[in-house]
């Protein structure tokens, strides 16, 4: 056999180049080995702070968002609640006429008058019965301590029959709407008898 020329020779047996000499450079120089100058570490905190400042801008404004949702809610969960308001205020005057003829019936004589009483009072309880669904409440001060949340006064008359700073005599009924106060009760307050 011939000899074996020295590009023949096994390769296990030949040491293999480095890495660096097989891209043509040294290890050196591939690694990074500059550090950041002062002016690019003060960017880099500015634009840190940025981001921060933007985040908590972002959070404060998710969270303003979240409560006006809630609120806005509330609000309309307020306004139908209270929807019916208009409407009730203008049926309350139909409510005090039902009583007016009701006292005017009660003075008339006779079968018509029984008749008359009959249907205004039929259409009386309906009314009410209607009103009371949609959320209407009487309030009834009649001897009652004069609370001026929910009573209007007119006068005081003195009295010796009902305490002082109750009420003698309601001259209109007071309404509200659930919770809410649609129209004081009008009432005379009873004073102490000199």
């Amino acid at each position: 056999m011939s000899e074996m020329t020295q590009t023949e020779k096994d390769p296990l047996q030949s040491p293999a180049p480095a890495p660096s000499e097989q891209a043509g450079g040294s290890l050196e120089a591939d690694a990074p080995t500059e550090q950041p100058t002062a002016e690019e570490l003060a960017q880099l905190r500015a634009q840190a702070e940025k981001a921060n400042e933007n985040w908590d801008k972002y959070v404060r404004l998710n969270a303003d968002f979240d409560n006006f949702k809630k609120r806005a809610a509330r609000e309309r969960q307020e306004a139908i609640r209270y929807a019916n308001e208009g409407l009730l205020e203008k049926l309350i005057p139909i409510l005090d006429n039902f009583d007016m003829a009701m006292q005017s019936a009660n003075g008339a004589q006779g079968s018509s008058a029984e008749a008359l009483k009959m249907g205004v009072n039929m259409i009386a309880t309906q009314l009410r019965s209607a009103l009371n669904e949609a959320g209407l409440e009487e309030i009834n001060a009649a001897g009652q301590k004069f609370d001026p949340n929910f009573h209007e006064a007119v006068s005081q008359q003195e009295s010796s029959e009902v305490n002082e700073g109750h009420v003698l005599q309601q001259l209109r009924k007071g309404y509200k709407l659930r919770d809410r106060l649609i129209r004081p009760a009008t009432v005379v307050v009873a004073k102490k008898a000199s």
